[in-house]
Protein backbone atom coordinates (compact mmCIF):
# COMPACT_ATOMS: atom_id res chain seq x y z
CA UNK A 1 0.00 0.00 0.00
CA UNK A 2 1.03 3.39 -0.80
CA UNK A 3 3.11 5.61 1.97
CA UNK A 4 1.30 8.57 1.25
CA UNK A 5 -1.55 10.53 3.19
CA UNK A 6 -4.41 7.93 2.79
CA UNK A 7 -7.56 9.13 0.82
CA UNK A 8 -11.01 7.85 2.17
CA UNK A 9 -12.13 5.04 0.04
CA UNK A 10 -15.83 5.31 -0.70
CA UNK A 11 -17.54 2.00 -1.61
CA UNK A 12 -20.71 0.75 -3.18
CA UNK A 13 -22.07 -2.44 -4.69
CA UNK A 14 -24.79 -4.23 -5.84
CA UNK A 15 -26.09 -7.61 -4.56
CA UNK A 16 -23.54 -9.58 -6.67
CA UNK A 17 -20.98 -7.45 -5.35
CA UNK A 18 -22.51 -7.27 -1.84
CA UNK A 19 -19.44 -9.97 -0.79
CA UNK A 20 -16.85 -9.02 -2.31
CA UNK A 21 -17.37 -5.06 -1.18
CA UNK A 22 -17.36 -6.73 2.65
CA UNK A 23 -14.40 -8.38 1.95
CA UNK A 24 -12.72 -5.33 0.20
CA UNK A 25 -13.96 -3.37 3.27
CA UNK A 26 -11.96 -5.59 5.58
CA UNK A 27 -9.43 -5.76 3.42
CA UNK A 28 -8.89 -1.74 3.33
CA UNK A 29 -9.51 -1.20 6.81
CA UNK A 30 -6.59 -3.60 7.73
CA UNK A 31 -4.51 -1.69 5.63
CA UNK A 32 -5.41 1.34 7.89
CA UNK A 33 -7.80 3.52 5.57
CA UNK A 34 -10.90 5.19 6.40
CA UNK A 35 -13.78 3.90 4.53
CA UNK A 36 -17.28 5.04 3.72
CA UNK A 37 -19.65 2.29 3.03
CA UNK A 38 -22.73 3.42 1.08
CA UNK A 39 -24.12 -0.04 0.42
CA UNK A 40 -26.08 -1.95 -0.65
CA UNK A 41 -25.91 -3.67 2.73
CA UNK A 42 -27.13 -7.20 1.39
CA UNK A 43 -27.24 -9.81 -0.90
CA UNK A 44 -31.18 -9.17 -1.69
CA UNK A 45 -31.37 -7.80 -5.45
CA UNK A 46 -31.25 -3.97 -6.06
CA UNK A 47 -30.64 -2.06 -8.87
CA UNK A 48 -26.69 -1.40 -9.56
CA UNK A 49 -27.10 2.61 -10.81
CA UNK A 50 -28.55 3.42 -7.25
CA UNK A 51 -25.21 2.72 -5.57
CA UNK A 52 -22.59 3.92 -8.45
CA UNK A 53 -23.99 7.47 -8.75
CA UNK A 54 -23.51 8.17 -4.69
CA UNK A 55 -19.90 6.52 -4.82
CA UNK A 56 -19.27 8.66 -7.70
CA UNK A 57 -20.66 11.92 -6.59
CA UNK A 58 -18.65 11.78 -3.08
CA UNK A 59 -15.58 11.14 -5.21
CA UNK A 60 -16.31 13.94 -8.03
CA UNK A 61 -16.90 16.44 -5.07
CA UNK A 62 -13.32 15.48 -3.46
CA UNK A 63 -10.11 14.95 -5.54
CA UNK A 64 -8.76 13.29 -1.99
CA UNK A 65 -11.40 10.75 -2.15
CA UNK A 66 -11.28 7.15 -4.42
CA UNK A 67 -13.93 4.76 -5.11
CA UNK A 68 -14.53 1.29 -5.32
CA UNK A 69 -17.39 -0.26 -6.56
CA UNK A 70 -18.38 -4.30 -7.54
CA UNK A 71 -21.13 -5.71 -8.74
CA UNK A 72 -21.33 -9.33 -10.96
CA UNK A 73 -18.72 -8.15 -14.15
CA UNK A 74 -17.83 -4.68 -13.27
CA UNK A 75 -19.27 -3.00 -16.13
CA UNK A 76 -22.21 -1.78 -15.01
CA UNK A 77 -21.25 0.11 -12.02
CA UNK A 78 -18.30 1.52 -14.68
CA UNK A 79 -20.96 2.65 -16.68
CA UNK A 80 -23.09 4.49 -14.63
CA UNK A 81 -20.06 5.74 -12.53
CA UNK A 82 -19.34 7.63 -15.58
CA UNK A 83 -21.66 9.55 -15.94
CA UNK A 84 -20.86 11.83 -13.30
CA UNK A 85 -18.79 14.75 -14.54
CA UNK A 86 -15.31 13.78 -13.14
CA UNK A 87 -15.10 10.45 -12.50
CA UNK A 88 -13.20 8.28 -14.29
CA UNK A 89 -14.01 4.66 -14.00
CA UNK A 90 -13.21 1.46 -15.75
CA UNK A 91 -13.72 -2.23 -15.24
CA UNK A 92 -10.60 -3.63 -14.13
CA UNK A 93 -10.81 -7.58 -14.54
CA UNK A 94 -6.96 -7.77 -14.19
CA UNK A 95 -3.95 -5.94 -12.04
CA UNK A 96 -2.66 -4.13 -15.25
CA UNK A 97 -6.03 -2.66 -16.21
CA UNK A 98 -6.30 -1.53 -12.60
CA UNK A 99 -2.42 -0.38 -13.25
CA UNK A 100 -3.36 1.57 -16.54
CA UNK A 101 -6.40 3.21 -15.69
CA UNK A 102 -5.01 4.63 -12.62
CA UNK A 103 -1.34 5.74 -14.15
CA UNK A 104 -3.02 6.58 -18.03
CA UNK A 105 -6.56 7.74 -17.65
CA UNK A 106 -6.50 8.55 -14.06
CA UNK A 107 -9.37 6.68 -12.57
CA UNK A 108 -10.53 7.73 -9.44
CA UNK A 109 -13.36 5.12 -9.25
CA UNK A 110 -12.30 1.21 -9.55
CA UNK A 111 -14.79 -1.26 -10.51
CA UNK A 112 -14.25 -5.11 -9.55
CA UNK A 113 -16.83 -8.07 -10.55
CA UNK A 114 -17.10 -10.59 -7.95
CA UNK A 115 -18.13 -12.97 -10.69
CA UNK A 116 -14.60 -12.56 -12.91
CA UNK A 117 -11.92 -12.25 -9.24
CA UNK A 118 -11.36 -13.81 -6.08
CA UNK A 119 -11.03 -11.79 -3.66
CA UNK A 120 -7.11 -12.32 -3.54
CA UNK A 121 -7.06 -11.42 -7.53
CA UNK A 122 -9.65 -8.30 -6.56
CA UNK A 123 -7.00 -7.34 -3.51
CA UNK A 124 -4.34 -7.30 -5.48
CA UNK A 125 -6.31 -5.01 -7.97
CA UNK A 126 -6.77 -2.37 -5.06
CA UNK A 127 -3.68 -2.43 -3.92
CA UNK A 128 -2.07 -1.51 -7.11
CA UNK A 129 -5.06 0.97 -7.78
CA UNK A 130 -4.01 2.92 -4.59
CA UNK A 131 -0.57 2.66 -5.27
CA UNK A 132 -0.33 3.54 -8.44
CA UNK A 133 -0.37 7.48 -9.42
CA UNK A 134 -1.00 8.99 -12.69
CA UNK A 135 1.67 9.95 -15.22
CA UNK A 136 0.38 13.00 -17.00
CA UNK A 137 2.29 14.52 -19.64
CA UNK A 138 0.95 13.37 -22.89
CA UNK A 139 -1.99 11.17 -20.80
CA UNK A 140 -3.05 14.73 -19.25
CA UNK A 141 -3.72 16.47 -22.80
CA UNK A 142 -5.96 13.30 -23.12
CA UNK A 143 -7.94 13.89 -19.97
CA UNK A 144 -8.57 17.56 -20.43
CA UNK A 145 -9.88 16.36 -23.60
CA UNK A 146 -12.59 13.79 -21.83
CA UNK A 147 -13.31 16.93 -19.39
CA UNK A 148 -14.27 19.48 -22.30
CA UNK A 149 -16.13 16.16 -23.68
CA UNK A 150 -18.20 16.31 -20.14
CA UNK A 151 -18.51 20.42 -20.50
CA UNK A 152 -20.10 20.07 -23.66
CA UNK A 153 -22.52 17.33 -22.61
CA UNK A 154 -26.31 18.49 -23.18
CA UNK A 155 -27.99 18.68 -19.78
Amino acid sequence: MPDSPKPLIILGADHAGFQLKESIKSFLQGFGYSVEDLGTDSEESVDYPDFARPVAERVAADPNHLGILTCGNGLGMAVAANKVPGIRSIAAHDVQAARDGRERIGINVLSLGSKLMTDAQAFEAVRVFLGAKFEGGRHQRRINKISEMEKSQVR
